[in-house]
């Protein structure tokens, strides 16, 4: 089963906009797109594709990169994304396409694409109809690039745990949940087997005729200021369960007052660098 924020709320204007002006105010996306758009190998590209795309933080990104007489595609789900990312982000090069990811094939031409790019949205889709609909679109030598939150994938970075200074923001959240509502936590995803670990995906990928060229395990450095911000977004707050949005925010705002605002906050991604062989005489 998805989790909540898979399903739910992405196609709601009050969502659209709270995590547009997050990604425009804090550099957790902007950082994210720019390192996934630098190794999809776009100097020379004629076509990218945003996938997942949302209100378009990655295309801008992309769109730093690619030559003056490129397009993106930007593909998403969420018509609410979409139209906020219309209205706030206008480029000529950019098209706005609302489709779910696994119909991406749907809408592109077979060889059309020099590069597919997919930020923070990856563990949402039916992968494996994902990477064959990319491998259907990618030009020969295309490359596909992605990342996947280390809790989805079961790994985690250094950094994350040897930069912890106390107990993270959404413990906290858990912890006042439970003195204030009698809260039960759900198990731990440390205590539940991944939703997208490294040998689905290669499998998955290599079934779809895409060769991985490519792993890095990643640390995303921010505070518990931006954290905060984040968990702010409705779709993204917590606890889950029966709770207001208003009941969130004062559980939010009572655990953040237990932390020091600028204290670090570390965010594992593994990102994946695939890439459609080149054809062969």
């Amino acid at each position: 089963m998805a989790p909540q924020d898979a399903i739910l709320g992405w196609d709601e204007d009050s969502n659209a906009e709270a995590y547009n002006a997050f990604t425009r105010a804090h550099p957790m996306y902007d950082a994210t797109s720019r390192d996934l758009a630098r190794r999809g190998h776009l100097d020379n590209a004629s076509l990218v594709v945003d996938l997942c795309g949302g209100a378009g933080a990655t295309a801008r990104a992309i769109l730093d990169l690619i030559p003056a007489c490129a397009r993106v595609v930007s593909v998403d789900n969420a018509a609410a994304m979409q139209r906020v990312g219309r209205r706030t982000l206008t480029d000529a090069r950019l098209t706005w396409i609302t489709a779910p990811a696994e119909r991406l094939a749907d809408h592109l031409h077979a060889n059309s694409a020099d590069a597919v790019v997919c930020n923070s949205a990856i563990w949402k889709t039916d992968t494996a109809a994902v990477f064959a609909a990319v491998a259907h679109i990618l030009r020969p030598g295309g490359h596909f690039v992605f990342n996947i939150g280390g809790g989805f994938a079961g790994v985690r970075h250094p950094d994350e745990l040897s930069t912890r200074t106390g107990p993270s923001l959404n413990a906290l959240i858990r912890q006042v949940a439970a003195e204030t509502h009698g809260y039960t936590p759900p198990p731990r995803d440390a205590d539940r087997p991944p939703k997208l670990p490294m040998k689905t995906v290669t499998e998955q990928l290599t079934a779809a005729g895409l060769t991985i060229v490519g792993t890095e395990l990643t640390a995303q450095h921010s505070t518990m200021a931006e954290k905060k911000a984040w968990l702010s977004i409705p779709v993204f707050a917590r606890p889950e369960g029966d709770f207001t949005h208003a009941q969130r925010m004062h559980i939010l705002d009572t655990a953040y007052a237990m932390t020091t605002p600028d204290a670090p906050a570390v965010t594992s991604w593994l990102v994946v660098v695939a890439q459609r062989p080149e054809a062969t005489a």
